[in-house]
């Protein structure tokens, strides 16, 4: 009972802050072009559904493929920098590093160097979520007991037996968490890279609403991106629950 009250909480708050804006916007009479209200963008959101719906495919087809091309290398990365210790001290500052520069700022240099095609998207897609893949997994192969490594290596096992059989298993929970963190960031790095330069997609329209002062579009814009990157958490989570119904949903 508790839990569902918990989960309840939330939602009426949110409740309470949209009824407030509705209630400011009719009061005030504030113009569509400073501040739409919810029932004007929950409409804008219906008369545009068509065409943000074909924008949003072009964004979730390069979330998804970023998502993949960073959990390949994340889990490479990943065993390499468990093997061998030098990799570790070498990469992870750099890893860190990469992180404190804004990706809007990178965006307009992939864009120089490859293009406006759909790369220069996957690849700010790979570099948003990368890291947390990376960082987790790689934490996760650090924090096996090795007491069953050693058991493993008893019975004849090879370093990739090892791996296979011990570390990635239990590595899993951890690699997890690192993908829903990364698939929450993926439909963001996608918009970021469509702001820069692109003919299609939620950043595309984003931006064009955004010049236009539609602000009724803008907001029912990022509605859809807010639904997309639930989405994609929502995912993972389906996805651990399925494959690991061992573990706590608390634990998530």
């Amino acid at each position: 009972m508790k839990k569902y009250y918990n989960n309840l909480t939330p939602a009426l708050f949110i409740l309470v802050l949209l009824l407030l804006w509705e209630g400011a916007v009719q009061f005030f009479q504030i113009p569509l072009y400073v501040l739409p209200s919810p029932v004007q963008v929950i409409k804008t959101l219906a008369a545009e559904l068509n065409t943000l719906g074909g924008h949003a495919a072009v964004t979730v087809i390069e979330a998804l493929s970023g998502i993949a091309i960073s959990l390949v290398l994340a889990l490479v990365l990943g065993i390499l920098m468990d093997c061998f210790p030098v990799v570790k001290q070498g990469l992870y500052p750099i890893l860190v590093v990469t992180q404190t520069v804004p990706m809007i700022v990178l965006a307009p240099i992939l864009i120089i160097y490859m293009g406006f095609g759909v790369a220069p998207k996957i690849l700010t897609v790979v570099l948003m979520c990368f890291f947390p893949i990376a960082v987790s997994f790689s934490d996760g192969l650090a924090q096996v007991d090795e007491e069953y490594v050693h058991l493993t290596r008893s019975y004849g096992a090879g370093r990739w037996e090892t791996y296979r059989l011990v570390k990635i298993p239990a590595s899993i929970p951890s690699l997890l968490s690192g993908l829903k963190v990364a698939a929450t960031y993926s439909i963001s790095g996608a918009v970021v890279g469509e702001w820069i330069g692109s003919q299609k997609g939620l950043g595309y329209y984003l931006l064009r609403v955004k010049n236009s002062y539609m602000l009724d579009k803008v907001f029912a814009c990022v509605l859809v991106i807010i639904f997309l990157s639930l989405c994609m958490n929502g995912l993972i989570r389906l996805y651990q629950f399925a494959a690991l119904p061992y573990l706590k949903r608390n634990n998530n």
